[in-house]
């Protein structure tokens, strides 16, 4: 059971770089560590410290306007590379709700749906310019809709994007493909009972 989503507004990051994959997102030696106390704390490790763990200040995270982003605008082919939850968890146990880009490695991208993470794809020139406006502030505030498919925000801009509509509702109630399944468990047991009734020789 994931956190329902349905229309969220927050702090959103601009996270620079093309193809930034899983293994910065988490680096694969913290996949060991027991997930119960939170990938959070691992999230673009390498990117956010250095060997002494003190905090690059460069990096957006770091920065004091972005400390508590619960949205990213990142770049082309966000989440590529190797096959890991991980990425996903990281960044929910963070804090992050939804990441938007103009592309997402594949495998991330179906990762998000089944935790609880909304990816957004928008156009590159679109978010582009959302990652400018995020840096240049004030206004650092976006509104994800998953109700209306929309984002809106900073400079009062609206976009429209898509979602499969299978994985939207799952969002939306906060439950994986099985748990939406057990959702109709009367309905299939109405139907498996008309099912029975019409061919019982089924059952000998």
């Amino acid at each position: 059971m994931t956190t329902a989503f349905i229309c969220e507004t927050g702090l959103a990051a601009p996270l620079e770089g093309r193809n930034i994959d899983t293994d910065q997102i988490i680096p694969a030696r913290f996949l060991k560590a027991d997930k119960e106390q939170g990938y959070g704390q691992y999230l673009f490790h390498d990117l956010r410290f250095d060997q002494e763990h003190n905090e690059h200040p460069g990096f957006v995270l770091n920065q004091a306007e972005f400390r508590q982003a619960r949205v990213l605008v990142t770049d082309v082919n966000f989440g590529c590379g190797s096959s890991r939850e991980g990425a996903v968890y990281a960044l929910h146990d963070y804090g992050v709700r939804a990441v938007i880009a103009p592309s997402f490695g594949d495998i991330f991208y179906n990762n998000c749906l089944k935790n609880g993470l909304v990816p957004v794809q928008l156009e590159e020139p679109v978010v582009d310019r959302l990652r400018s406006r995020l840096h240049a502030g004030p206004d650092r505030l976006l509104t994800v809709d998953l109700e209306r498919l929309e984002i809106r925000g900073p400079g009062d801009e609206t976009h429209a994007f898509r979602i499969d509509p299978f994985w939207r509702e799952c969002l939306m109630k906060g439950i994986d493909e099985i748990g939406l399944t057990m959702g109709y468990m009367k309905d299939i047991e109405a139907f498996e009972h008309t099912y029975r009734a019409a061919m019982p020789w089924l059952q000998r």
